[in-house]
């Protein structure tokens, strides 16, 4: 069975779009994984009638907000809805409904009771949907032009996106710009240009990388495409307290900033080091000083040598004896010697796996036999063409029919005693004065004497 539909997936809105041919209609349906800042509704089993006419109304990337339902329509979570602007209609998709719809209010600052809402005004028709894709489908060409009429005037800023409303009579151009920039003349041009009304939208590095997307270096989505709505500032301090190599190309994101997850652990880190003494100095004891080398924060556990520039021989020590050491050396008392302290008791790190190869599901390949093509047909060749341990074995003499033996030294199973040499094992005797011996049941090949 064939369908002459088509299928478009909005990552930007969190849809699908079908188109179907035969008919023309345009159809939408929510996709909450494509959504950037998206929430999960862990109360949705446990809707208690509260907020039942307030809703989370999702429009393009990042840019969302609650309306009121104050008509009593039926309205439910994945519909198109039409909402009221600031000039005109706009048109989302309901994301967020029920209690959870209260607690993500209060966690950005908005009261519930005292807040003004806008209004949603009904669900999207068929009509409302079309002219919004057709608004769609301009955003592109319209980034493109801006940024060209930006560049001609000089200005130093960047056109990072641009959002048409759904009605596609307004249009919010997101820039970034190191400074103030004065767009005065630049939005007479954009509404000559594009017929629409103007909104400019200044945005930092940080919000157009969560606006564009994206995966980060350790394989997930960035985390200001995902959760973060609120940026807080980052500093080489908190890679110096976790010990990390200060290299830009390493500590920055893909906005070309600090990357956010810097901070997630510095907490951690600072109460870990207010567990471990500070060593100016080095730790006397009776057989020399111990120099501080390294310290391994997390464990609590500090790595000290008696040479100063070298890490060669490393004794660990646990961070509380360290405190104790530093005490004895203060009241003018050394230990006998870092070597005779025991080992502190680190818990290692163990996988789910374990820490074998990763070639263990590998078939086991075949070993090819280096007796090949002249092993004895009896199958014990290898053991019979074995030298006697007090010396050669004695040549087999001479049958009816046989030829004679070209050397003296030529033997049926690979054993010279002469000048010649025995092949057909894995080892090669060569002659001289002592035993060419082969071990592989092979016959081998006649050899000349020397004269």
């Amino acid at each position: 069975m064939t369908t002459n539909e088509s299928i478009q997936y909005d990552c930007f809105r969190g849809c699908v779009v079908t188109h179907e041919e035969g008919t023309g209609e345009t159809r939408c349906t929510y996709r909450a994984g494509c959504c950037k800042l998206g929430d999960y509704n862990w109360l949705k089993d446990a809707n208690d009638g509260t907020y039942r006419n307030i809703f989370e109304v999702r429009f393009k990337n990042t840019r969302k907000g609650f309306y009121i339902n104050d008509s009593s329509q039926n309205v439910r979570l994945g519909d198109l809805v039409v909402v009221e602007a600031t000039t005109g209609q706009d048109l989302g998709i309901v994301t967020l409904e029920g209690p959870i719809v209260g607690r993500q209010m209060r966690s950005r600052g908005l009261d519930p009771e005292t807040a003004q809402f806008r209004k949603i005004y009904r669900k999207a028709r068929q009509s409302d949907i079309e002219k919004w894709q057709e608004a769609i489908a301009r955003e592109q060409d319209t980034m493109i032009k801006a940024r060209r009429i930006a560049a001609e005037m000089g200005l130093e800023m960047k056109i990072g996106d641009v959002e048409f409303q759904g009605d596609g009579s307004k249009a919010i151009f997101y820039y970034i710009a190191d400074g103030r920039v004065d767009f005065r003349q630049l939005i007479k041009v954009f509404a000559e240009e594009f017929r629409i009304r103007i909104e400019m939208k200044q945005i930092g590095a940080r919000q157009e990388a969560g606006l564009i997307g994206g995966l980060g270096i350790c394989g997930r989505e960035l985390c200001c495409a995902n959760y973060i709505s609120s940026f807080q500032s980052i500093s080489t301090a908190a890679a110096r307290c976790q010990d990390l190599s200060l290299n830009p190309q390493k500590l920055a994101g893909q906005c070309g900033k600090l990357k956010c997850c810097l901070n997630y652990e510095v907490a951690t880190y600072l109460d870990a080091q207010s567990h471990i003494p500070k060593v100016s100095g080095p730790l006397e004891f009776e057989d020399g000083l111990a120099w501080l080398r390294k310290t391994d924060i997390l464990r609590e556990v500090m790595y000290f040598s008696y040479d100063k520039t070298s890490d060669a021989n490393l004794y660990p020590l646990d961070a509380a004896e360290v405190w104790d050491i530093l005490e004895m050396n203060r009241n003018g008392e050394k230990p006998e010697s870092l070597r005779t302290e025991p080992e502190p008791n680190i818990p290692e790190f163990v996988t789910a796996v374990g820490d074998d190869s990763i070639s263990r599901f590998d078939a086991p390949k075949r070993k090819r036999s280096r007796g090949g093509k002249g092993r004895s047909k009896s199958g014990q060749g290898a053991k019979e063409a074995r030298p006697a341990q007090n010396g050669a074995k004695e040549a087999r003499p001479a049958q009816n029919g046989d030829k004679p033996a070209q050397a003296a030294g030529e033997q049926r199973n690979g054993n010279g005693n002469g000048h010649g040499r025995g092949r057909g094992g894995r080892n090669r005797g060569r002659g001289g004065n002592g035993n060419g011996n082969g071990n592989g049941g092979q016959k081998p090949q006649a050899n000349k004497s020397n004269e």
